[in-house]
């Protein structure tokens, strides 16, 4: 790339590009096969989301009311786009028993596979080689990282929900029009709790997966960045995933295609995140200085070769 810095006009603002940490966070990605790592992580995400729904619907299905039952249903849709239409919430409280049953058995299954490949893939942006582990102590080990995790995302949820219950309470009590400045203020409002839940789920992510302990300033931009994104990543494509995948010539394959677009830009935001934690703030530190570990307690040689 330095012929592009040699270009005119374009190329000083070439040169200060590649000096930023954005951009060294890039060159890590393409060094480690991002869009490899993303797809990995996009398929175990995609395996594993339709057992969770049903897990989760099927509880609800057998402990909700009825107009519970169809706050979840709208809650399902705005936390995964798309999908809240083609689940049969009569037919899981028909089969509430059965369906759990099955559905938790296959969730602990790719939950464990997909905790394994999200791990690896975040491990392998920090160019950090696999610890030596008993196979069996590490799928354990995997399933309680699974139920945390998915305890953090059952919280995310919930204060997303109290957010934007409390946004329509407000603006019914107070008279505002949900499209005047007062509305506008409100959403923006929702946004930014559930940008709060997002970035605290992950902190969790980018930290407790691949066993590091990146320095803090670099988590936060991080995890910020990542949370501003997921929240714009529903608001650009659940528009698409509900008026035009619904509707495609595609049919059936419309929303699982669309939902395998929502999920591998995650994952490639995900990459980006751990990547920017993983890169040295300047070109020639040397992170050996920040304490960068691995989750065995070995320093990341990787990032300290980057100094």
């Amino acid at each position: 790339m330095d012929w592009l810095k040699k270009l005119p006009v374009v190329g000083p603002l070439a040169a200060r590009l590649m000096t930023t940490h954005a951009w060294r966070s890039y060159e890590r990605m393409d060094r480690v096969k991002w869009t490899m790592l993303a797809a990995a992580m996009t398929f175990t995400s995609f395996v594993a989301l339709f057992p969770m729904l049903a897990v989760a619907a099927a509880i609800a299905a057998a402990t909700l009311s009825k107009e519970q039952q169809n706050k979840l249903e709208d809650k399902i849709a705005d936390q995964v786009p798309g999908i809240a239409d083609q689940l049969n919430i009569d037919g899981l409280v028909q089969n509430a028993g059965t369906v759990g049953l099955i559905a938790g058995a296959l969730l602990l299954l790719t939950g464990i596979s997909w905790v394994g490949s999200m791990r690896d893939s975040l491990r392998a942006v920090w160019e950090l080689e696999d610890p030596e582990e008993n196979p069996v102590l590490r799928k354990a080990k995997d399933a309680g990282v699974l139920v945390g995790l998915g305890g953090a995302v059952l919280l995310t949820i919930g204060v997303s929900t109290v957010a934007s219950a409390m946004v329509g309470w407000i603006t019914r009590e107070l008279g505002i029009e949900e499209g005047g400045w007062g509305g506008v203020l409100l959403r923006i409002a929702a946004f930014s709790v559930a940008v709060l839940a997002d970035f605290l789920l992950l902190i969790c992510v980018l930290t407790l997966l691949p066993g590091v302990e990146p320095p803090r300033r670099r988590l936060m931009v991080a995890a910020l960045i990542g949370a501003i994104g997921f929240e714009l990543l529903k608001l650009l494509l659940s528009g698409y995933m509900q008026g035009v995948a619904t509707k495609s010539m595609y049919g059936a394959f419309g929303v699982p295609v669309a939902l395998l677009l929502w999920i591998n830009f995650t994952s490639k935001l995900v990459v980006f995140c751990a990547a920017w934690t993983a890169t040295p703030s300047e070109p020639e530190e040397d992170d050996s200085d920040d304490g960068d570990v691995s989750g065995d307690g070995v320093p990341d040689r990787a990032a300290a070769s980057d100094g």
